[in-house]
C-alpha cells in the first residue's frame, strides 16, 4: 500500500513541475532547464543519502544498468523538447499515455513482473483517459497524433521517448535492486547530467552567467525534483513498475486542474471524461493489485 502513496506522491510532484516549468520555460531555455534540475537535485539526495548510512553495497550489475540508463533518459530529454517544438502539443503528448501499455511488454521481460487482470484493466484505463485528456481540444480527431506520425518529426521524436522510457524505467528497477533507491536516486541524476552537460554547454549561450542568473529558479526546481526523484524510485521499490508509471500519468488530472485555475485555460469540462476513465483504473489497480 505505501508503494501506491508514494506513486500518488510522484504524480502529484510531476503535476508540480508540470505547471512550474511551463512558467519558468518563458524565461529559461529547455536544455537548461532539463539539465539544471538534475544537477540542482543531487544536493538534497546526497544529504538524504549521507543521512541514511551513505553508500550502500553496490553489486556488479548496477555498473551495466548505470552505464545505459543515464544516457538514454538524457537521449529522452532532448527527444522529449525536439517534440514538443516542433510539434503542436495536441499532436505529440498525448503520445505519452502509451507508456504503461509499453510497460505491459517489457517489463515482464525485463523484470518478469506480470499485472494482475484488474491490474491490466485499469492500466488501459488510465492510458486511455490520459490520452484524451490530453487531446487538446474535443474537435480534435482521436487519431490526429497517429495521423501527425506520418507527417511530422514532433510526434515521431515523442514516440521514440515513450519506447525507451518503457525500457529506462525497469532498468530504474534494477539499478535499486543492486544498490539502494537513495545510491540509485543519486548516480541516476548525476549520470543524466553528465550526459547532457555537452549539449547543453553547446546549446546555451553564456552558460554560467544564466546559472548565476537563474540561480534561484533552477534550485527551486531541482528541489522539488529531487522529492519526485526519491518518491518515484520507493515506489519501485515496492510495488511493479506498470503501476507506478500509471499512477504517475495521472500527474495529468492534476496539470489540467491548475491549468485551470492559474493559467485561466479552457476546455475544463471537455476533459472530465478523459478524468473519469483515469479515476476508475486507478480504483481497479489500488483495490485490486
Amino acid at each position: 500500500m505505501f508503494g501506491f502513496v508514494f506513486a500518488f506522491l510522484t504524480a502529484l510532484i510531476q503535476s508540480t513541475k508540470d505547471v512550474l516549468g511551463k512558467k519558468f520555460l518563458r524565461n529559461i531555455d529547455e536544455y537548461l532547464l532539463a539539465g539544471g534540475q538534475r544537477l540542482f537535485a543531487l544536493p538534497l539526495i546526497l544529504l538524504v543519502m549521507l543521512w541514511g548510512g551513505g553508500v550502500p553495497e553496490i553489486k556488479p550489475l548496477f555498473w551495466l544498468v548505470f552505464i545505459v540508463s543515464p544516457g538514454i533518459n538524457a537521449i529522452c530529454a532532448i527527444l522529449y523538447f525536439k517534440a514538443i517544438k516542433l510539434s503542436d502539443l495536441s499532436q505529440s503528448v498525448p503520445l505519452l499515455a502509451f507508456s504503461p501499455m509499453l510497460l505491459l511488454i517489457t517489463s515482464p521481460l525485463i523484470l518478469n513482473e506480470i499485472p494482475t487482470i484488474p491490474g491490466m484493466a485499469g492500466i488501459i484505463l488510465i492510458v486511455l483517459g490520459s490520452y484524451l485528456l490530453n487531446l487538446k481540444k474535443r474537435k480534435t480527431s482521436f487519431f490526429a497524433p497517429f495521423k501527425a506520425l506520418v507527417k511530422e518529426k514532433g510526434p515521431r521524436y515523442m514516440l521514440l521517448v515513450v519506447i525507451l522510457w518503457s525500457i529506462t524505467a525497469n532498468l530504474d528497477k534494477i539499478g535499486i535492486q543492486n544498490s539502494s533507491v537513495i545510491f540509485w536516486s543519486f548516480a541516476n541524476n548525476a549520470g543524466i547530467f553528465l550526459f547532457l552537460l555537452p549539449v547543453i554547454i553547446i546549446k546555451s549561450p553564456n552558460l554560467t552567467g544564466n546559472i548565476k542568473k537563474h540561480f534561484k529558479t533552477l534550485s527551486i526546481y531541482g528541489f522539488i525534483s529531487s522529492f519526485g526523484t526519491l518518491a518515484q524510485m520507493t515506489a519501485v521499490s515496492l510495488i511493479m513498475v506498470p503501476y507506478v508509471v500509471s499512477i504517475k500519468r495521472t500527474s495529468t488530472i492534476m496539470s489540467t486542474i491548475a491549468g485551470y485555475l492559474f493559467f485561466k485555460e479552457k476546455n475544463i469540462k471537455e476533459r472530465l471524461l478523459g478524468v473519469t476513465i483515469m479515476v476508475i483504473g486507478v480504483i481497479l489497480i489500488t483495490l485490486f493489485s
